[in-house]
């Protein structure tokens, strides 16, 4: 269980701002100081689920996972103004990659801890233990 003062929290991460909670992430969507990021792949989004008002820049793509050629690009646009950036992968792995990929182009990026699904619980399944949906943020399938 976390405890409920982390889920506010910033915390230390090497090479891009910070690992954040999904809680402060959306707080910081919906006053508008940061914009979303979902770096998951297409499928992903289409079968698990998106999150609303979320920008896709998927980190790698669907067959092979090969790097996604468009992702710099995509990162840059929706950063466009200085505007800080909130990293959504499926359980926060990728979407650290993509974070540091984002602060060496000297994008404030930042993590989503759990990603979209949360950890693997004892039954090697997704989507009990943490993670956005667990969480009860917004979503839809």
């Amino acid at each position: 269980m976390t405890d409920q003062k982390a889920l506010w929290e910033v915390r230390p991460a090497q090479g891009y701002a910070g690992d954040v909670f999904p809680e402060l992430a959306w707080q910081w969507v919906q006053a508008g100081e940061a914009v979303l990021v979902d770096v998951r792949t297409d499928a992903e989004r289409e079968w698990v689920g998106r999150v609303p008002g979320a920008v896709a820049a998927a980190w790698k793509q669907w067959p092979g996972m090969a790097l996604n050629p468009d992702f710099d690009a995509q990162v840059r646009a929706a950063a466009e103004g200085g505007r800080k950036l909130v990293l959504l992968c499926r359980s926060g792995v990728r979407s650290v990659a993509a974070a540091q990929r984002a602060a060496s182009m000297g994008i404030e990026a930042f993590n989503i801890l759990e990603g979209f699904e949360g950890d693997v619980d004892a039954n090697g399944q997704r989507g009990r233990l943490g993670g956005w949906r667990k969480r009860g943020l917004p979503w839809t399938q």
